[in-house]
């Protein structure tokens, strides 16, 4: 190849790369797409960035446009956002913008949550409601607060302790009767006061020990302490039971589909998926196919600590049925949810388990609720 040809195939090499680049911005700054804009007033922005992220249901779906100050004092930071149009049927005048972290010392974005199905859409440069960002700083200095009343309500405590011990060391060494008590009108207007300053720490200290986990639930939500839930692939256990049922229905299913918990799952510990795509087979069945009810039945391994892999199975259940739900249209309340915890001789897999989503006929009927068993650690309720 000629010294003039390597040249040109050179050029246009680096132009195909400048070009893609280009692109590639354009698209992460939407300048490429059709977009519209919305505002929301801040009293802070909490080092948020022109260029952030927006989010819509923790999907990247805009930008920040731009951050103006106010004119005046009392006024609010204005923060303009570029949203893709397609975010347009689920942004409604109810949304609310919020200023989120990424992690401990992650970068600033800003989330906006969906609006409700009868309000109206929001159209081009309107304003829609804020709340205010959880900084740091106030939360720790909340917590410090917290702690000391804690304390006091501790010193008072044992105060209180040592008078009333001082009290029973009296009786028992004989000098004073249960009669003496009676009749001794300042000893027993001592004791109604001990008795009333124990009764008022015990209120302080309740009182500082709801505020300190109210806190620390609040810590749990945020970045702070994030990264521990998510990591086990769910935030807390409170929507285990929400649509967990004791048994599997009577009668044959309609259809089966079965994975291995490997094949899911990220690791053999938690609850976090790492192949979704595998269940859409199961999902575009309940998409497209009536049905009565549909059950997610989950097991474990043999190996490990029983409770707490009846917990990662109702967990695992819990996780899937949510894809299920978000990803393809039917009636959600049909598709129910069943940790067995360890399973042994029928799971696919030995150490992680398997996962089934068992489809049974309309006129299904779903078993009454009764207390859930222990883990199963012997001949398996579903055949795998």
């Amino acid at each position: 190849m000629s010294r003039v040809a390597r040249l040109g195939a050179f050029i246009v090499m680096t132009l195909a790369i400048l070009a893609a680049g280009v692109f590639i911005i354009g698209s992460k700054e939407y300048l490429f797409s059709s977009t519209y804009q919305v505002k929301a007033l801040f009293d802070n922005v909490a080092g948020l960035d022109t260029g952030a992220d927006v989010r819509v249901g923790g999907v990247h779906s805009g930008t920040v446009q731009s951050i103006a100050l106010p004119h005046n004092p009392g006024e609010k930071v204005t923060v303009v956002m570029d949203l893709d149009n397609s975010t347009h049927e689920i942004i409604k005048h109810d949304s609310v913008a919020s200023i989120e972290t990424e992690g401990v010392l992650g970068s600033q974005f800003v989330a906006l949550s969906f609006g409700s199905a009868g309000q109206g859409e929001v159209r081009n440069g309107e304003t829609i409601q804020s709340e205010p960002p959880l900084q740091m700083a106030d939360l720790l200095k909340k917590t410090s607060g917290i702690l000391d009343n804690s304390q006091l309500a501790i010193q008072n405590t044992v105060q209180a302790t040592a008078h009333l011990n001082d009290v029973s060391a009296k009786i028992d060494s004989g000098q004073g009767t249960v009669g003496a008590l009676v009749n001794d009108k300042q000893l027993y207007s001592n004791l109604q006061q001990t008795t009333a300053t124990l009764h008022e720490t015990m209120l302080q200290a309740q009182t500082g020990v709801t505020d300190f986990q109210e806190n620390m639930e609040a810590l749990k939500h945020n970045f702070f302490l994030s990264g521990y839930f998510k990591k086990r692939g769910y935030e807390d256990s409170a929507g285990l039971a929400a649509n967990k049922i004791a048994a599997l229905p009577q009668g044959t299913p309609l259809k089966t589909f079965t994975y291995t918990a490997k094949q899911l799952f990220d690791s053999r510990d938690t609850a976090k998926l790492k192949n979704q795509k595998s269940l859409n087979d199961g999902g575009n069945y309940l998409a497209q196919n009536p049905f009565g009810v549909a059950v997610i039945v989950v097991s474990a391994g043999m190996e490990g600590d029983a409770q707490k892999d009846l917990v990662l199975t109702e967990a695992r259940a819990m996780v899937v049925r949510e894809y299920l739900v978000e990803n393809f249209g039917f009636d959600d309340s049909q598709l129910k949810t069943l940790g067995l915890g360890k399973q042994a001789g029928a799971n696919l897999d030995a150490d992680w388990g398997s996962v089934q989503l068992l489809v049974f006929p309309a006129g299904t009927v779903i078993p009454a609720d009764k207390p859930a068993p222990a883990a199963i650690t012997s001949t398996p309720a579903v055949p795998f």
